[in-house]
């Protein structure tokens, strides 16, 4: 044979980034759904945030995931780990923004306690406690409660009929002679105990019973007053709002008596409704001791860490706290709020 050997056909080179192209876009495939679940995530935490940012409660479920606001941070931070680790610009920006506003709104609402008042004498100084007993079955935990730590003001929640038979005692009725007692069953019932006088009875409208009185403080006349309005259900959201509203009335309606709004609120400072409550001149008194964000509720489960704090003790000028506590109640969900009081 004449001729040159024949040369086998060389192979088209390809340039090294087609081959890279190629190589990585089934990995983008599979990090797409991740970022779309982060971008839901995301997108669930915002509308809450806005809703906050408008001082509206929102609809269901807006007003329930606002009582966890403060650990939107903790699915917030993880967004953005993903977005930076997977260089995802848009993602990560929207996390920030999550973070910054997260940030900003879980701030204490409300002002300072006065400048030396645990340390200033004023014309008494007293303890208020608040207890829900889930259904009454906390009774015993409460009066082992009120043995120890000797509270002059008391605000018991779900009082049923156990609960009201055991306030009547002899024994309680010594150490608590002025008392205002709803009896119901379940949830219903409260009842307002004190060692000072108690005069002008009287209740804030409810589905559940709210009690309040006029006690005499060292000679002044202080309002006092169990809070407890329908939690933020979504079959009962209209209730919550109405009654957080009629306890908001109550508060703008003392003029210039000092008052103690003190219960379950089932709201905590993200909800517009109880800041609006505390826009009548009430002051929390876990805010004023510098505990704002101590959950109190749900106390019987593994997430207690990442609760809310929905029950609180208010006072109004001259009052102020100066010391609070949270105390454990054997057989509820929700922790006690025992606060040292002081009137000026």
């Amino acid at each position: 044979m004449t001729g040159h050997a024949l040369q086998p056909t060389a192979r088209p080179v390809r340039p090294p980034f087609e081959r890279v192209r190629r190589e990585q876009a089934p990995r983008r495939t599979r990090r797409r759904p991740l970022a779309w679940f982060v971008a839901l995530v995301l997108l669930v935490l915002s509308v809450p945030i806005v809703f906050r940012g408008m001082d509206d409660d929102g609809p269901t479920p807006i007003a329930q995931l606002l009582a966890f606001l403060p650990w939107f941070l903790v699915p917030g931070w993880l967004a953005l780990l993903y977005a930076v680790l997977a260089r995802r610009g848009f993602l990560a920006l929207w996390a920030i923004v999550v973070l910054a506003a997260t940030v900003g709104y879980t701030l204490p609402q409300g002002p300072d306690a006065p400048a030396g008042a645990a340390e200033r004498t004023g014309k008494a100084r007293f303890r208020v406690l608040t207890a829900n007993l889930r259904y009454g079955s906390a009774t015993d935990a409460l009066l082992t409660t009120l043995r120890r730590e000797r509270p002059q003001i008391v605000a018991v929640q779900e009082c049923d009929g156990r609960c009201a038979t055991a306030l009547r005692s002899t024994r309680m009725r010594e150490e608590y002679p002025y008392r205002h007692i709803i009896e119901r069953s379940g949830a219903g019932g409260s009842a307002l105990l004190s060692t000072f006088p108690l005069k002008e009875k009287s209740t804030v409208p409810g589905t559940l019973a709210m009690p309040g009185a006029v006690a005499d403080v060292s000679g002044t006349n202080v309002k006092v007053q169990v809070a407890h309005p329908m939690p933020p259900q979504p079959d009962a959201l209209g209730s919550w709002r109405k009654e957080l509203g009629a306890l908001r009335a109550y508060g703008a309606s003392r003029g210039s008596t000092p008052a103690i709004v003190a219960g379950d609120f089932n709201s905590s400072q993200d909800h517009a409704a109880f800041r609006s409550l505390l826009g009548t001149g009430l002051n929390d008194a876990a805010r004023l001791t510098g505990q704002s964000r101590t959950p109190t509720w749900p106390n019987n489960t593994p997430l207690r860490p990442m609760g809310a704090q929905i029950d609180h003790v208010l006072v109004s000028d001259p009052l102020t706290a100066v010391e609070a506590q949270f105390v454990e109640l054997a057989g509820s969900d929700h922790l006690g709020v025992l606060a040292d009081v002081k009137l000026f």
